[in-house]
């Protein structure tokens, strides 16, 4: 990534988060002023402990539903790096009204407050936003399929596509410069298995030689991204200015379904735990229902920034095993 950073001071929203730790830490070694401001609801200081001595890191312990302190963060920022939403399945399952609210809300403030000043914003969305979209790999020019309004899971989905909806509408009707990401399956070290993020589960129940609970028949699959990668793909789409506009997949290469990732990760740990396949219903509810497969095309961000993920899954596993490891 070129050091060649066009912004002095960013403020990233959802700054203590997992993602969002870890583009504090790029930002502040390109030289950058960095604000995290985070509620810590699913965020933690523990993320950014190590960054709370640096002078050029200050972190702000605020929602972006709270006007005041979010219009005084993005006014001395040059640039906004909007992470902060509800995060996790079972989250979005268990809370549809904190999701909904959090993420429209939160990403109409942060809208607000940026297009007064012209401040340029970077939108973290989601591979949810594609729904149950049958056409692989997905695209960001194809049509969304969400599901009924009855289940829970879509609320998530829906939400964050009308933040895509809005935050295009500012640049349209405002000439706000902004750009948006939809990250696929970003995992790495400081992410946790809480809120249902399959691979710390997995390798948590590896290491205590539990069970690996495996939702579903386990034919389901997804593409995972390294963090790092994902780092990589917002830092260059928010210092490219021809990426105003427009929306990009930022994710990772190599399809994997649930059952072979389950049996990787006990391959990689060593463990002598077993794969118990567990129905839907049971692990949320009986209005649950799921994305089949997820794999995202990256031919536009590889165009527009020369984005690569350089990181596979086997690799994944292994940062987040020593992380796991580290950590217990």
């Amino acid at each position: 990534m070129s050091t060649n950073f066009p912004y002095k001071r960013v403020l990233i929203t959802g700054g203590a988060g997992f993602i969002g730790s870890h583009l504090a830490e790029r930002l502040l070694s390109l030289g950058c002023e960095v604000e995290a401001l985070d509620d810590l609801s699913t965020g933690s200081v523990h993320n950014v402990e190590h960054l709370l001595d640096n002078p050029a890191f200050e972190l702000t312990v605020a929602s972006v539903v709270e006007k005041r302190d979010l219009a005084i963060s993005v006014d001395r920022a040059d640039a906004v790096c909007h992470l902060a939403a509800a995060v996790g399945v079972r989250l979005i399952v268990e809370n549809p009204v904190r999701t909904i609210e959090t993420n429209v809300s939160g990403t109409e403030n942060v809208l607000q407050f940026a297009r007064k000043k012209g401040k340029p914003v970077l939108l973290a969305s989601t591979s949810e936003v594609y729904g149950k979209l049958a056409v692989i790999p997905f695209s960001e020019d194809d049509d969304v399929v969400l599901g009924a309004s009855r289940r829970p899971r879509w609320a998530y989905a829906c939400s964050k596509l009308l933040d895509e909806f809005l935050a295009l509408a500012h640049f349209r009707e405002n000439n706000l410069p902004v750009v948006i990401a939809r990250l696929f399956n970003t995992v790495g070290p400081r992410q946790t298995g809480t809120y249902g993020m399959v691979i710390p589960r997995f390798v948590s129940q590896a290491l205590a030689g539990e069970p690996l609970t495996v939702y579903g028949d386990g034919t389901q699959s997804r593409t995972f991204c390294h963090v790092a990668d994902a780092v990589d793909g917002l830092v260059g789409l928010l210092a490219a200015p021809d990426t105003r506009g427009r929306v990009y997949n930022v994710g990772g290469e190599g399809e994997i379904t649930m059952s072979e990732l389950a049996r990787l990760v006990i391959e990689v740990t060593g463990s002598t735990s077993e794969i118990v396949l567990v129905p839907f219903e049971q692990a949320y509810d009986e209005d649950f229902e799921d994305m089949q497969r997820r794999v995202p095309c990256l031919n536009k961000v590889n165009g527009a920034i020369g984005y690569q993920p350089k990181k596979d899954i086997r690799t994944i596993i292994d940062d987040v095993l020593a992380w796991e490891r580290t950590r217990k």
